[in-house]
């Protein structure tokens, strides 16, 4: 039997197994978050399809962070030259192709103490991986978030053979199982994706730890609260960087 009970049960242990193992991993990232916005930087986040989720749900909110960067698959067509039947192509889907990333981390004012964190859930496809690869060659910190059951079951599908997570100087796992749905049936296979609620808790628990580092080192909180003078000078501080 399928309902609500069922499936807060489960994912209340999912979360208590993620919050878990990947608590020293999570203040490794709060750390490099902070030092990142202590020195004037600022984290880019990328991830593709619902990935893009963990940056939208801590960008633009009251009490989120400002210098936060949401890099768009979106930017590849308005602003990278990127043809939106190609694009949109569903023979030939845009987010696994290798070689092309180049074309949206060049758009983006970027600093050398600026971090990124890239969100796969797979960490198979191309463009995820690439994004992850420019940044390490580039001599950012490259902080990653996949999940481990999921990625390690699956073949590479980059050209280099690797997957996401091996480029990370940090790894979060979601902790979420392969193929994402977390509740079985009786017969028509899993149901109820979890990855999303996963990321997006990774990045709220993460956001609060950053700030309170911030804060203990006596360090600006760039955080919207509400005041729209300082919001409004917050924003112009960051203005074409995040």
């Amino acid at each position: 039997m399928i309902n609500a009970l069922r499936f807060k049960e489960e994912i209340d242990k999912l979360l208590d197994t993620l919050y878990e193992s990947q608590k020293d991993n999570m203040e490794l990232m709060a750390k490099a978050m902070k030092d990142c916005i202590a020195s004037g930087g600022v984290v880019h986040v990328f991830g593709s399809g619902h990935s893009v989720g963990l940056g939208i749900d801590i960008k633009n909110r009251l009490g989120s962070l400002v210098p936060i960067h949401i890099m768009e698959m979106a930017d590849f067509v308005t602003k990278g030259g990127i043809a939106v039947e190609e694009f949109l192509d569903k023979k030939n889907i845009f987010e696994r192709k290798p070689n092309v990333a180049n074309k949206l981390y060049e758009l983006y004012d970027i600093k050398p103490e600026d971090i990124f964190v890239v969100i796969s859930n797979s960490g198979i496809n191309g463009i995820v991986i690439d994004i992850a690869s420019l940044a390490k060659q580039n001599g950012h910190k490259v902080i990653i978030i996949t999940s481990m059951k999921h990625t390690l079951a699956e073949a590479p599908r980059h050209p280099s053979g690797k997957k996401l997570y091996e480029f990370g100087d940090i790894v979060i796992d979601n902790c979420g199982p392969h193929g994402d749905a977390l509740l079985e049936t009786d017969g028509v296979g899993k149901v109820c994706s979890v990855s999303s609620i996963c990321n997006n808790c990774i990045a709220q628990a993460v956001a609060a730890r950053t700030i309170e580092l911030l804060k203990e080192d006596n360090i600006e909180l760039p955080v919207l609260n509400g005041d729209l003078n300082h919001d409004n000078l917050l924003k112009e501080k960051y203005e074409g960087r995040a």
